[in-house]
């Protein structure tokens, strides 16, 4: 079949330094052509655009102005490097970071343009996380009262999560939430942006939004927060929107700046690690699909109904219509790389990767590679950024231990990769032993390319890997449920069936070393358990936070 003769689909995924769209032929998932945008703005989180306003411990932030560029740049740019018409496109869908979520006033507009210099005007991305207070005295009330939705959360909501992050806007800035409209969700906004229609998608009210059996938190328990608080769910909009559902058409306004036709099939928005599920075909009970970058993100359908400790959230219709849909995730695993590659390398070994023509993470993954397992000496926790399951509180830090003398830069990247494995693997048999089996690990993210670190996860997991078979894995995702959004397949199982792409079994645990990481995997829990009150790490926390107000 020639290029022109089929359809095409438009995936558009918002992450949390830029954005990309990929083209997608809805025959078979083919991926003609992408195009990335990053945002001008990235993550604010030190100073307001201008510099004016500082920013307190813990907050990061988003311009609005930065997603609305994708669309103007990346989807035109990956048209041309598809060589695809926009008149072959039938529909676009798009997906987010979740939960980034803004203050708007009734008809869209983000308060940040009308309040540019109050914080809380802000998008609030996912790693906003000075919200801390409010989700801990959310979650003591909630326990004290008995609600009912609480254990669909594992036991805690984040200080990620929409109630938590909107009571601490009411608390800190009565006047902005008061002239908030909206609460929304930056995956809900985009759409409302492309087709002039508001609408709440079921995954994000599900798993951010505390929408459990039909229903927000009730008034009552709202106002117990605080009185000013009864009133939050009317902030929230209306009926929720199923995923893989058509949300609207593409107003005159967003088919000019996206340069797609008017009246172009624009699905119901969603999650980026929730769409992954659908690019990798992991949409059957049991697939649990490891999203890993910056942080990793665990989504799984399941035909059981199980209460997880420490869970994100298990939602139904979560992931596909028809299911539950489990999360968990890991607060920080590239991220944590990322840091210690650019603070805790001596120049010495940064000048020896440039003599050997190799980036520095690629030279540090090479010599840990080297290594028998547990010869460094070595273990680490991966809260570098907290701890999201099974401990969710992201007042937790980092802890490495058995540090020496004569530890290298290469034993502690090594241990570092080791620990996010640990953390994954706490996951996978916390979902064990609460009843929901996990039949097959797939990943997914940018983490995939590096061959080491999936050996090293397979082993630690002592079960094999499978692989998506994109790099673009929630635009893939996005582009699928376009798809179904346009009508060319009856629903996100079909079209993931047609258009996914994963790799079965790509990699297969080693036994002695599975072994071998079974010791260090037991010393990794005793430090696990030895911390997990937080009792020390929120201490010192609260020590740094005060030297430095």
């Amino acid at each position: 079949m020639s290029i022109n003769s089929d359809r095409y689909v438009i995936g558009v995924d918002f992450g949390t330094l830029s954005g990309r769209a990929v083209v997608v032929r809805v025959s078979d998932g083919t991926e003609l052509g992408s195009a990335i945008h990053e945002y001008p703005h990235r993550v604010i989180d030190d100073t307001l655009p201008g510099g004016r306003v500082r920013l307190g411990p813990d907050w990061a932030l988003q311009s609005p102005d930065d997603w609305w560029e994708v669309l103007g740049t990346a989807v035109p740019a990956a048209l041309d490097a598809a060589g695809v018409t926009a008149d072959q496109v039938i529909g676009i869908a798009t997906d987010f970071t979740a939960c980034t979520v803004l203050p708007a006033t009734a008809d869209g507009t983000p308060l940040c343009e009308l309040l540019p210099d109050r914080p809380h005007a802000w998008p609030k991305l996912w790693k906003h996380h000075a919200a801390q207070p409010q989700a801990d005295r959310i979650n003591a009330l909630a326990a004290e009262r008995g609600e009912s939705w609480l254990p669909r959360y594992g036991g805690k909501i984040s200080s990620e999560w929409q109630f938590a992050k909107g009571l601490q806007v009411l608390q800190e800035d009565p006047e902005v939430y008061d002239r908030a409209d909206r609460w929304i969700e930056a995956a809900d906004w985009i759409v409302w942006r492309l087709t002039g229609a508001e609408t709440r998608n079921v995954c994000t009210a599900g798993y951010k939004g505390i929408h459990q059996d039909g229903g927000y938190p009730t008034a009552e328990f709202l106002a117990a927060l605080d009185p000013g608080f009864a009133g939050f769910t009317a902030k929230l909009g209306g009926e929720l929107s199923p995923l893989g559902g058509l949300a609207g058409r593409l107003t005159a306004a967003a088919a000019k700046h996206t340069t797609l036709p008017e009246g172009t099939a624009v699905a119901v928005g969603n999650v980026d690690a929730h769409v992954t599920a659908a690019a990798a075909d992991a949409v059957r009970p049991g697939q649990m699909v490891a999203i890993m970058g910056t942080s990793t993100c665990h989504v799984m359908p399941s035909d059981q109904l199980a209460e997880v400790p420490g869970m994100c959230g298990v939602v139904r219709d979560g992931i596909v219509p028809g299911l539950w849909g489990y999360e968990a995730g890991q607060s920080g695993v590239g991220d944590i790389f990322a840091w210690f590659t650019e603070n805790s390398v001596p120049a010495s070994c940064t000048a020896r990767a440039a003599e050997a023509g190799m980036g520095l993470h690629e030279y540090l993954t090479s010599l840990a590679a080297a290594q028998p397992v547990g010869a460094h000496g070595l273990v680490a926790l991966d809260w570098h950024n907290g701890n999201r399951s099974v401990l969710v509180d992201h007042n937790l830090s980092g802890v490495i231990a058995g540090l020496t003398l004569a530890t290298r830069p290469e034993d502690v990247y090594r241990a570092l990769i080791e620990a996010t494995a640990f953390g994954a693997r706490v996951i996978v048999e916390t979902f064990e032993a609460s009843g929901v089996p996990v039949e097959e690990f797939v990943v997914a993210g940018g983490l995939v390319k590096n061959a080491f670190l999936m050996q090293v996860y397979a082993d630690v997991l002592r079960r094999p890997l499978s692989v998506i078979g994109s790099d673009q894995g929630p635009a893939l995702g996005s582009a699928i449920h376009a798809a179904v959004a346009a009508g060319a397949y009856p629903d996100i199982t079909a079209a993931a069936a047609a258009m996914g792409k994963r790799t079965a079994a790509a990699y297969l645990p080693d036994d002695a070393r599975a072994d071998a990481y079974d010791r260090l995997y037991a010393e990794y829990r005793r430090l696990h358990d030895h911390f997990a009150d937080g009792e020390i790490l929120h201490r010192l926390r609260a020590i740094r936070n005060e030297a430095g107000s």
